[in-house]
């Protein structure tokens, strides 16, 4: 075996190195969600009367999950730079920017004067944040799997991928959990006045722990290796849509599925359509976010299972067998929903997030396999803003456009199932490309 391929090989030699690995892209992709979640879920909540008052509660709250997709749309810009910069000086490097980036937004927003109190200003200057913190998300999730997934051992790739996808629930736990927290501590006006902002104020504490977590973590041996034979492709993204076009757009559509159903909850949309006073449900707030904190843990459980089953029965396998389960909860979850209990509220939860989790699990293993190492970073990255935009974007104003045109949750239903359906075609159409040797030695392959 060459040099070049015995580097491209290996991984971190020392149990304590993998561990830190796998806790990087943990504890980072956790903090990084629980700041996209916490927006996504006040938006749902509190933003529309917070921000949007003069518009009136119906369009209001459309402008506040509007603001929720605007991010989305800045995804491809933080996928641009960050790709480019991970695959010519590292992922190490855009780790430790995006996680500082969305932790100073986040805090930013947790001091923002309201609508009352500068007028047009504070909606703004809401937008602007947000924005940053989509410019963060865009870079964020493609460090993270790659980190994970170009340390792992070839037989373990799948399980060590499924880390930055367990930050997903933990982010939503810690999101929703810090929400219901302040709910109690804060309740009712109190909650309006300055309950909701201490989640946000939170996140500047940990950002600290997430930066020296991620200090610790080596450079990965793949880019190393690039490094090492002078692998680094100059204009990465351009190479990227040349020559890779095609495997772009496939990855890119294989999570609309679950991108979309799992925006109903941490979207906010669920959480909106379920408290809201002058809605069919009406439930406690507290309640609800309790609930939503609690199918987390299930969520969090399954994309482990995901992350070893698609280690044992393959990727394609996991992922068909997650959409099946997703087409089920789809259509059950709502009707649970609608009926006003907070324990079927929950199970039509804990159905989605079965699906959710397992069709998460395998994401870093697939997109990273997808591609050559020379433009990984910007494929990954690129891939997962476009899957965002189409499924998770705008799936909450969606929704709520759609019940209030049709009067009826099973619109809602349909359009997922529609999302399911798109995905399950394209893991259908994309090769499969399973323990392939990550180095730049194998790029002319792909």
């Amino acid at each position: 075996m060459t040099e070049i391929s015995q580097q491209s090989r290996t991984t971190t030699s020392s149990p304590a190195g993998l561990r830190r690995v796998v806790l990087a892209a943990i504890v980072g992709t956790a903090i990084e969600w629980y700041d996209f979640f916490l927006y996504a879920t006040a938006a749902g909540l509190i933003f529309a009367s917070l921000f949007f008052a003069p518009a009136g509660e119906g369009f209001g709250t459309i402008l506040a999950f509007f603001t929720v997709g605007i991010s989305f749309l800045f995804r491809p810009l933080g996928a641009f730079l960050a790709g480019h910069l991970g695959d010519r000086y590292g992922r190490k490097l855009v780790l430790m920017l995006t996680l500082i980036l969305m932790g100073v937004s986040t805090t930013l927003i947790g001091l923002l004067p309201t609508y009352g109190q500068i007028g047009m200003l504070a909606p703004i200057l809401l937008v602007l944040l947000r924005v940053l913190q989509g410019i963060s998300a865009g870079g964020e999730w493609g460090g993270a799997a790659l980190l994970a997934v170009e340390h792992a051992p070839r037989a373990r790739r799948g399980i060590f991928g499924a880390s930055p996808q367990i930050g997903v629930p933990i982010g939503l736990l810690l999101s929703s959990g810090s929400l219901a927290l302040m709910t109690a501590i804060a309740p009712g006006d109190a909650f309006l006045q300055w309950g909701w902002r201490v989640p946000f104020l939170f996140s500047v504490l940990l950002i600290g722990v997430g930066v020296y977590i991620r200090r610790r973590v080596e450079e990965t041996p793949v880019f190393e290796a690039m490094v090492a034979v002078k692998a680094r492709a100059k204009a990465p993204i351009a190479q990227l849509f040349r020559k890779h076009w095609r495997v772009l757009v496939l990855t890119g559509l294989v999570p609309v599925g679950s991108h979309a159903a799992g925006y109903m909850t941490t979207g906010g949309y669920i959480q909106r359509y379920a408290t809201d006073p002058a809605g069919p449900v009406g439930l406690p707030t507290g309640q609800v976010l309790s609930a939503v904190t609690a199918s987390a843990v299930t969520w969090l459980i399954f994309t482990l299972v995901g992350g070893w089953l698609t280690d044992r029965i393959g990727r394609k396998r996991t992922f068909l067998l997650a959409w099946v389960l997703l087409f089920v909860a789809v259509i059950v979850a709502f009707p649970l929903v609608n009926t006003g209990n907070i324990g079927l509220l929950f199970l039509g939860l804990v159905f989605l997030t079965v699906g959710l989790g397992l069709a998460n699990a395998p994401l870093s293993t697939v997109f990273a396999e997808a591609f050559p190492s020379s433009v990984r970073f910007s494929g990954v990255s690129i891939a997962y803003a476009i899957s965002a935009i189409v499924g998770g974007a705008f799936a909450p104003t969606i929704a709520t456009a759609l019940v209030q045109a049709t009067g009826s949750t099973w619109s809602v239903s349909i359009y997922l199932l529609v999302m399911i359906a798109i995905s399950v075609t394209a893991i259908i159409c994309l090769r499969d490309r399973t323990g392939i040797d990550l180095g730049p030695q194998n790029d002319e392959e792909r």
